[in-house]
């Protein structure tokens, strides 16, 4: 008997507090080898118990059971974050002690909040789209850039920090989200487009117009300007700029960038080595019709962007930063207003790109839309 997909996806996710609990209860569960083994059997058990919600329907597309065991371990960091934060108690302790300590860190408990609140809704959406036999491949690139976004940071961060001396067997356990993430991406930008179709005319028009006719676009492009140069500096802040200017910027307006955690000198490091080039050719692609790659990886780096910026923001402020290391009251809204628009700009840049495709797609013959009509 095969039960309904998207309720028995959100049950299966929902186990994650009786299962959490009853293992946190357990006393064999004190050996960091124990926990590690305990977390590959359940997510084992996880995959086979997916095949309950539809073996024939859903098995064409593996992506199903992926999303689904990954709503589980979304609801169990969304109670790791929880518990963190005082809200629950006694379900996912033995984990944090003996596991992965490093998830009691304020960077840990920002990334645990976003997966089990972001990710989850966007797990449940992409599984109704495959039931329903609908194109998620938008929702699926933008949460493949959160996803990795997340792991880029996290992995580097426990092993260059002061957790470092910390790192145990169940650091294995996010193996899988360097994997598939890797493969689901394959899969992802291999699904066909679900853009509104253009004619022919339609995009010659929107791509022979000048810059200054597309006043949005001039915008935007000014908008990464900016947003490139701020990238760049927050680059030379962590990499030790001794310039008065840097010196002002982390001492004064954004200090959480000296926390030995490491996790904001790698985010800013990312952004500088990934997320600049992407700004630059945004720009180009803003400028020179036809880059069809740009759409796609405008929705990849709007997901990466506004996990990192979530998870920077809240470190920056959360009571587990150590008071030295947290964004001064007096600045808090020079500093969330920097960081918002900055989180927005890649959105406002997809947004352009799925609401006016044509522009971004390939130039095709004038009269071929009108030997179409004529057939």
């Amino acid at each position: 008997m095969q039960l309904p997909a998207l309720p028995g996806a959100v049950g299966l996710s929902l186990a994650a507090f009786p299962v959490s609990y009853a293992l946190n209860c357990g006393a064999a569960l004190a050996h960091p080898v124990a926990i590690a083994v305990t977390g590959v059997l359940v997510l084992l058990v996880l995959f086979c118990m997916v095949h309950l919600l539809g073996e024939e329907s859903h098995s064409q597309d593996p992506l199903f059971y992926v999303f689904t065991v990954f709503s589980f371990t979304s609801v169990i960091d969304l109670i790791i974050s929880l518990e963190e934060d005082g809200y629950i108690s006694g379900f996912m302790e033995f984990y944090l002690k003996e596991g992965e300590p490093y998830l009691r860190t304020a960077y840990g408990i920002m990334i645990c909040y976003w997966d089990g609140t972001v990710h989850y809704v966007l797990y449940l959406a992409m599984i109704m789209a495959i039931t329903q036999r609908k194109n998620y491949r938008t929702l699926g690139l933008y949460w493949l850039g959160s996803l990795l976004m997340s792991i880029v940071v996290f992995l580097p961060g426990n092993m260059l920090g002061k957790y470092s001396s910390e790192i145990r067997p169940s650091f294995l356990l996010n193996v899988p989200y360097i994997l598939i993430p890797i493969w689901a991406g394959m899969r992802l930008f291999g699904q066909p487009k679900s853009l509104p179709c253009c004619t022919a005319e339609k995009v010659a028009a929107e791509q022979q117009r000048s810059l200054y006719q597309r006043p949005l676009d001039l915008g935007l492009i000014l908008f990464l300007l900016v947003a490139a140069t701020f990238t760049f500096f927050r680059g030379l802040v962590v990499l030790d700029c001794p310039s008065d200017s840097c010196f002002d910027y982390i001492y004064q307006y954004e200090p959480y960038l000296r926390d030995p955690v490491a996790y904001p000198k790698v985010q800013m490091l990312v952004y500088m080595f990934y997320v600049l080039p992407f700004f630059c050719l945004g720009i180009y692609g803003l400028l020179r019709p036809g880059c069809t790659w740009l759409p796609d990886w405008a929705l990849v780096f709007a997901g990466a962007v506004a996990q990192a910026q979530f998870s920077h923001v809240g470190s920056s402020l959360h009571h587990r930063t150590p008071y030295p290391y947290r964004t001064p009251e007096e600045v808090w809204w020079i500093f969330l207003l920097t960081n918002v628009l900055y989180a927005l700009g890649p959105h406002l840049l997809a947004y352009r790109c799925l609401r006016s495709p044509g522009f971004f797609q390939p130039a095709a013959p004038t009269g071929q839309d009108g030997v179409k009509k004529h057939q």
